[in-house]
């Protein structure tokens, strides 16, 4: 069994989207990034190559590739399942905070733990998703930005 821990921060902008666990989510505001910007996906993604020692998602999904640029994180999550299974891994389980002052997410995290359980092939027993200000302390608080942690737990496949 390996443990993975992923972290990743985005600032909030006008003029993009707010998608966060693969859901689009109507805020005033959206994350500045290459991709889709799916601040919580990428933790999780970090996490999960993290616990298998395969570095982390700027490694496999560089921002300076404009192959990636739009991307859509569920479809790279996808990519990381598929490594990971080639490597020998499987998912036990997956827990994951956001940080972040508003929009509420209580609403929306349902469909976020839908779209992870169903992109990593397992049950939504297995999939954990949070959310939490910080009492309007630092930059999730002051809403310049949202950040995400994620840790995992991977076992080896049974040969």
């Amino acid at each position: 069994m390996r443990i993975g821990h992923g972290y990743d921060v985005h600032r909030l902008v006008t003029g993009r989207k707010l998608i966060l666990g693969g859901v689009d989510i109507p805020h005033a505001f959206g994350l500045l990034g290459h991709s889709d910007a799916d601040v919580v996906t990428h933790a999780l993604m970090d996490a999960l190559l993290g616990a298998a020692a395969l570095g982390d998602i700027g490694r496999h999904f560089p921002d300076t590739d404009p192959a990636y640029a739009g991307a859509n994180s569920l479809g790279l999550l996808g990519r990381v399942m598929a490594l990971l299974a080639q490597e020998g891994w499987r998912v036990e389980n997956a827990d994951v905070t956001i940080l972040a002052q508003k929009p509420k997410l209580k609403d929306h995290i349902p469909q976020m733990v839908q779209n992870y359980a169903r992109v990593m092939g397992l049950p939504v027993t297995a999939i954990n998703v949070k959310a939490t200000t910080e009492e309007g302390l630092g930059f999730t608080g002051t809403e310049q930005g949202i950040a995400a942690h994620a840790v995992v737990l991977l076992e080896t496949l049974e040969t």
